[in-house]
């Protein structure tokens, strides 16, 4: 309807995998959408295209936000785009790429933990009221409580720190009229991180898939992202769990 206000979300990774599907499930249900990318021009280019075809307007933008400066200009394209948002989804993450790793052994806590910090704090100066989701795995919520992957390993104890030092910052959420949900999935068929441990583990998926029945896709997370976000009867700090379940947590299945 001509002159109606939509709300808007902000998806961080929006260019591939669970982001991605967000992205387009956000833009099914009536938002505007700013969805980030660290260097997937091209995918992230097709996306907001196709988020286009659903109705959305969309603002794609380049930023690494492990780095304040390129985390200041984003914020000021989307003060500048629309001036607020509705729903912050947190689901950039990292830890296995080679190449960053090599020139920073910190970097799996620099994303996972300090970025997400300040995807927060640049968000609420935009938000009045709204739902913040941090995207986590079982393996990182359920850190120090079940065994890991060696591979996995930082990338399950950074996040799980991201997810600890979000939790802390409730209080303040809650004086804002922010809501905080975590939404946790099993391993996720076909994302860049279920690619990655499959090949340092061999029979990885397959072993999963026998021990819990089935593996969620990242079209079920982006779902269960979005119907979090627009369900107000949920409490804030509310974790939504998204293939098997977290008392079955014992092993990776193999």
């Amino acid at each position: 309807m001509a002159g109606t206000v939509k709300p808007v979300a902000f998806v961080t990774g929006g260019s591939r995998g669970v982001g991605a599907a967000t992205v387009l499930a956000f833009a099914d249900r009536g938002y505007d959408v700013v969805l980030s990318y660290r260097n997937k021009a091209t995918r992230a280019m097709a996306i907001a295209d196709e988020a286009n075809r659903h109705g959305a307007s969309v603002l794609p933008l380049a930023a690494d936000i492990t780095k304040s400066d390129e985390l200041a200009r984003l914020f000021e394209a989307i003060e500048d785009w629309r001036g607020r948002l509705d729903a912050v989804v947190l689901n950039a993450s990292g830890g296995l790429e080679r190449d960053l790793l090599a020139t920073d052994l910190g970097y799996p806590l620099h994303i996972n933990r300090d970025a997400q910090l300040a995807v927060v704090e640049g968000s609420l100066r935009l938000m009045n009221g709204g739902t913040i989701v941090f995207v986590t795995s079982h393996w990182a919520h359920l850190y120090g409580r079940v065994p890991q992957l060696p591979t996995y390993e930082p990338i399950a104890a950074s996040k799980h720190a991201g997810e600890q030092a979000l939790r802390l910052l409730q209080p303040r959420l809650t004086t804002a009229s922010v809501r905080l949900i975590v939404v946790t999935g099993d391993l996720i068929e076909g994302t860049i991180t279920a690619k990655l441990l499959e090949r340092a583990t061999p029979g990885l998926a397959a072993n999963r898939q026998d021990a819990v029945g089935w593996l969620p896709t990242p079209s079920d997370m982006a779902e269960a992202i979005v119907s979090a976000t627009m369900d107000n009867s949920l409490p804030s700090g509310h974790t939504v769990v998204v293939g098997g379940t977290l008392d079955s947590i014992v092993s990776w299945g193999h």
